[in-house]
């Protein structure tokens, strides 16, 4: 487990996390379940599901969202018999706590496990699981892929960073200064080591995580299977709608193979 201690001060951290308490109530067939991570502190999970024999995918979500906003993204998922659960982080919807990277790591491990344990209740068919992060979610879900990629289908990862030192540097935030390289380094070694199949896809036009950083992704996995989708014209946040039917064909085909 990358140590993520360093980056945990109050001036770096405002500026890398953007909780919201929001909150809406689940649509029908969708379902909460709250999981403790610490003493005091659980994590939101909403639970969309749509076939019972359909693959699941456990999505960690990009910075400033939260779980509920899947609400009316969540249907593009079924749409394609995927089934989904958008994880939040510590301050973002319904969850308790305060954000941090190493709580942000260390909560991971435990959200899969929790995670993983209903989706094998609710399909006791052993369905495919795959991994899903988006921006600041890509940490969340990289971590994992490294740790249990003998147990899951796949790797997803979308507008996405090997490692969140590049990010800091790349916008110049305070503590862009700091000595990283040996967490950058740690992240990038983890990534080489992950060969589970995987999908990385980036907006051509992202000026907040440029497609760079994507593409590095993509070349240090050691994944024999794994695909590079550059969607034209989008950017960081609406890369989901300039082209839907690029962006859901790749994760459709990806999560559903021939």
């Amino acid at each position: 487990m990358s140590d993520y201690s360093i980056l945990d001060q109050p001036e770096l951290c405002q500026y890398l996390f953007y909780p919201r308490r929001a909150f809406d109530l689940p649509p029908a067939g969708a379902f909460d379940v709250l999981v403790p991570v610490d003493q005091g502190i659980v994590i939101s999970c909403r639970f969309f599901q749509g076939g019972g024999d359909w693959p699941w995918i456990i999505y960690f979500h990009g910075n400033g969202e939260v779980a509920s906003d899947y609400n009316d993204i969540a249907p593009f998922y079924l749409s394609c018999s995927i089934n989904l659960v958008v994880a939040d982080y510590r301050g973002y919807g319904a969850s308790t706590g305060i954000p941090g990277f190493a709580h942000l790591i260390k909560d991971a491990h435990v959200l899969y496990q929790t995670l993983q344990d209903k989706i094998r209740e609710i399909n006791p068919s052993l369905v495919p699981i795959y991994l899903m992060g988006r921006s600041l979610g890509s940490t969340s879900a990289l971590e994992l892929a490294a740790h249990y990629q003998d147990h899951i289908a796949g790797l997803i990862i979308e507008s996405g960073f090997a490692s969140v030192t590049r990010l800091i540097k790349h916008l110049n935030l305070p503590g862009y200064t700091m000595p990283m390289d040996d967490l950058e380094d740690a992240c990038l070694d983890m990534i080489g080591g992950i060969t589970c199949p995987s999908l990385i896809i980036h907006g051509e036009y992202d000026n907040l995580v440029p497609q760079q950083e994507g593409e590095l992704v993509y070349h240090t996995l050691s994944s024999r299977e794994k695909k590079f989708i550059r969607v034209p014209g989008a950017s960081h946040n609406d890369i989901m709608f300039v082209r839907p039917d690029l962006y859901f064909s790749a994760l459709q085909a990806f999560v559903h193979p021939k």
